[in-house]
């Protein structure tokens, strides 16, 4: 990473002078203003144009005006309608980036309190320059990154760039004020974006703008987004279509000139076939099934905000996600008092809860956890001073009366109540805190900690009762320690349940947090979340990506992790051939969210971590996402069903025709014979994302590959090629039919093979006995049959050279389709038996 440095003397902590107005102007020419994003202006024709430049809507394209010169021009419309709703779409999802990057500014879009010259002002985050010497108290939004020069109880909430679920305490620098600004995980810095929870303190601004970590964000944002998973799926099946239909085309229209049947109607036909290959509904069956699914999750309190992510939320193996808020409630509990024995103590929670409630200096978020824990009597109590938490000390005091007594009650950093205290236990005569009793103490709080607890200690002290009513922390002196508040984010109970649920999808759920490893393996020990590796930020820094990608495969838990390494985690295991989800909600989680093939944020989330995301839980729990992952296989697989159908019947009949056209003295069918074939069969599909899915098949992720397609391309597409053939062999050879009698034949019995196989593809069941069809696809697939076969018997026949055929060769078709379901039947029985694994 490279720093921003800067060579102006350093202010000293005791001086807010700050700069002079002078130096202030040319250090803002120097490094700029102090934001994160510079709004570029974009040229909308262009990048509309851009749109254009996949495989299959070029393709597409070609397609819709061939067939407008050939007649078909309802056909082309409808082509070229599909074509200009998927670039359109595109082109709005495409600023999305942008929006992100806006989103950024807007939230450090407001003002700080800053010395220049002398003079304390209220400026715009955006005229902060390195140098600056700033104000924070609880509730602002820290402007830049800085070192701190004072610090009064001052307590940071940067869990949105570290996921750390505690507020973390800061101090002021003690050291060398030239050198860079320390990293994230020390106290003496403080960073762009984060919250000041409680006290006060004065920084230096050191990084502004994109020199940021912040800014850095920012950065990676406003880069080009990788493909997912199914956008590359996608490109290899839209090539394969482009290359398939280039060679027929080169073939048929090669053979066809060469047998001297015209130039101009050999390319006519080659085109047709051209056309026939092209999935031309493919664009509007993803879109509906698209749709149709994001419509169903919405109602299960998920939201689907980029439609193209639902294939890979069905395609995802792997989720990543943070441990603060989705394992555990995102609030900080107390969750037990012991004494130094590690046994339950009354008194250590009665005295802890009597400090909280009496203190009035700056509160620490654990003096909100201990109130919440449970009410105390007060009553009794008199408060008569209290002396406030310090970082030297690291502890406060409170002293109050109770009846005849006096007493002082101390709580702070275990190692520091153990330099002050002479006794422990709480009883009426507390035994010497001795070398023996310091071990015990100390062993339980080492236990505690490596528990994963966030830990205090209570110590009280009986003063004389007199009329003084101001004390000094040297008073906090032969103390008797009594025993430790030990807190924790406690895990969600529907956690377990939920990580259970998404094992039984075969999704293997990761955690990377940037909290550390003990309470990340505390949190995982709970759930019942078998831990089966771990890595750390400082290990992860250490692994080339080769390295890295092999120990991520095998580790489930990451802590201690920066921004920085959440992304490469998740784009090594994307390399690896995983479908990876990431579920986050920070500002940290932004590029990772981006880098990831499904982003998953919360409602409540920062608005960066939403604008970046594909889908938003209404509830930030893992529990809604079950529920996503089986509506999104199911979206998944019914667009899968289309190309399926395609590669099993359609790609085979057009195989079929081009064989045919080398040895028939005619052509096998007419071009507007083959439009209107492909119309119908398209017009069939356009159901199928309504159609029901097998409970099986929603176990495991669906894969897309054209390795994994190429099997059906081979099998089914052979079996359909062998039907055609016996077909024209019956057609030709048997019954001696005419030119136009063939092509009637071969058109009825070519839609009906192609558009009723989606029966038997649908499902690895027995069909209708153990899987039945969606009412709308048993509607649209026997209505489009039906309307192909009535259309010869009708005045629209004749437009299309149709001829009416005497009733025994339409029996000897229908005993061809019956035969070819049967045999498909059986092959995809035993194709699933060999390729088990197989979409």
């Amino acid at each position: 990473m490279q720093s921003q440095a800067h060579t102006h003397d350093p202010l000293p902590a005791n001086s807010p002078r700050g700069l002079s107005h002078e130096e202030v102007a040319k250090r803002l020419q120097q490094y700029g203003e102090n934001t994160i994003y510079h709004r570029k202006r974009l040229r909308p024709l262009i990048a509309f144009i851009k749109k254009f430049n996949s495989p299959l809507l070029l393709l597409l394209i070609g397609a819709s005006l061939l067939s407008y010169f050939l007649g078909q021009r309802v056909n082309a419309v409808i082509i070229i309608v599909m074509v200009a709703m998927s670039a359109v779409l595109d082109f709005v999802n495409s600023h999305k980036s942008e929006r992100v990057a806006e989103k950024l500014v807007a939230r450090v879009a407001s003002t700080a309190t800053v010395w220049r010259g002398g003079e304390k002002k209220e400026i715009p985050f955006r005229f902060l320059v390195p140098g600056d010497v700033i104000e924070l108290s609880a509730g602002d939004v820290i402007p830049a990154d800085c070192r701190v020069l004072t610090a009064d109880d001052f307590f940071v909430n940067q869990s949105s760039l570290t996921g750390e679920s505690f507020p973390v305490e800061k101090r002021a620098t003690n050291g060398d004020l030239s050198v860079d600004v320390p990293a994230l995980g020390e106290p003496t810095a403080i960073f762009m974006g984060t919250s000041v929870v409680t006290g006060f303190a004065t920084g230096e601004v050191v990084h502004t703008g994109e020199h940021a970590e912040f800014g850095k964000i920012a950065a990676r944002l406003a880069g080009t987004e990788e493909e997912t998973s199914f956008d590359r799926n996608l490109k290899d099946f839209s090539m394969f279509i482009v290359r398939a239909t280039f060679i027929m085309v080169l073939v048929v229209f090669g053979v066809n000139a060469y047998f001297g049947r015209g130039v101009l109607d050999s390319f006519i036909f080659a085109v047709a076939i051209a056309v026939g290959l092209t999935p031309e509904l493919l664009p509007v069956i993803m879109s509906v099934a698209l749709s149709h699914g994001s419509l169903v999750m919405a109602k299960k309190n998920v939201i689907v905000k980029n439609l193209g992510a639902v294939q890979n939320f069905g395609g995802m193996n792997i989720l990543c996600t943070d441990k603060t808020g989705t394992l555990t409630e995102d609030r900080i509990s107390l969750i037990k008092c012991v004494d130094l024995l590690g046994m339950e103590s009354p008194a250590v929670l009665e005295y802890a809860a009597l400090s909280s409630y009496y203190q009035t200096s700056q509160r620490s978020p654990l003096d909100t956890a201990i109130e919440e824990h449970g009410k105390v009597d007060a009553s009794p109590y008199a408060k008569i001073d209290e002396i406030p938490f310090d970082f030297t000390r690291r502890r406060d005091s409170i002293i109050v009366d109770h009846g005849d007594k006096r007493l002082m009650i101390t709580k702070g950093a275990p190692e520091s109540i153990m330099t002050v205290s002479s006794f422990a236990g709480a009883g009426k005569k507390p035994a010497e805190f001795s070398v023996a009793e310091q071990k015990k103490a100390r062993d339980e709080f080492d236990l505690l900690s490596g528990d994963g607890f966030r830990v205090l200690a209570i110590a009280i002290k009986q003063l004389p009762k007199e009329h003084r009513v101001v004390y000094g922390h040297e008073e906090e002196t032969g103390m008797t320690f009594l025993g430790f508040a030990a807190f924790l984010d406690p895990p969600k109970q529907s956690a377990a349940l939920a990580i259970k649920d998404l094992e039984g999808l075969s999704v293997e759920v990761k955690i990377i947090t940037g909290d550390s490893e003990i309470l990340t393996k505390r949190i995982c020990r709970d759930l019942g979340f078998a831990v089966s590796g771990v890595l750390t930020g400082d290990e992860v820094t250490k692994l080339s990506d080769s390295e890295l990608r092999e120990k991520a495969i095998v580790t489930n838990v990451f802590a201690r992790i920066s921004p920085e390494q959440k992304e490469r985690i998740v784009t090594v295991l994307r390399h690896a051939g995983n479908t990876v989800g990431y579920l986050g909600d920070g500002i940290n989680d932004a590029p990772v969210l981006r880098a990831a093939d499904v982003g998953i944020s919360v409602n409540n989330a920062v608005d960066v971590a939403k604008e970046t995301a594909d889908i938003i839980l209404l509830t930030k729990s893992l529990s809604v996402l079950h529920d996503g992952v089986v509506e999104g296989r199911k979206t998944f697989q019914n667009t899968l069903k289309y190309i399926k159908m395609g590669f099993s019947s359609n790609f085979g009949n057009m195989f079929s025709m081009m064989v045919a056209s080398i040895f028939l003295p005619f052509l096998p069918m007419l071009p507007s014979q083959i439009l209107l074939n492909n119309f119908l069969y398209d017009l069939s599909g356009t159901t199928l994302p309504t159609d029901h899915t097998d409970p099986e098949s929603m176990r495991a992720p669906l894969k897309w590959s054209m390795h994994e397609f190429s099997k059906y391309i081979l099998v089914f597409g052979v079996v359909s090629s062998l039907f055609d053939f016996l077909t024209f062999y019956l057609l030709v050879a048997v019954f001696h039919l005419s030119e136009m009698h063939f092509q009637t034949g071969w058109f009825i019995e070519s839609i009906a093979t192609q558009v009723l196989i989606i029966f038997i593809i649908r499902t690895k069941r027995v069909p209708f006995f153990k899987s039945r069809p969606s009412w709308y696809v048993l509607s649209s697939v026997l209505g489009v049959v039906a309307i192909a076969w009535a259309i010869p018997y009708t005045p629209i026949g004749a437009l299309f050279s149709f001829v009416a055929l005497p009733p025994m060769i339409l029996l000897a078709i229908l005993v061809i389709v019956a035969a070819y379901l049967v045999v498909g039947e059986i092959v995809k029985y035993f194709f699933y038996r060999r390729f088990a694994n197989a979409p």
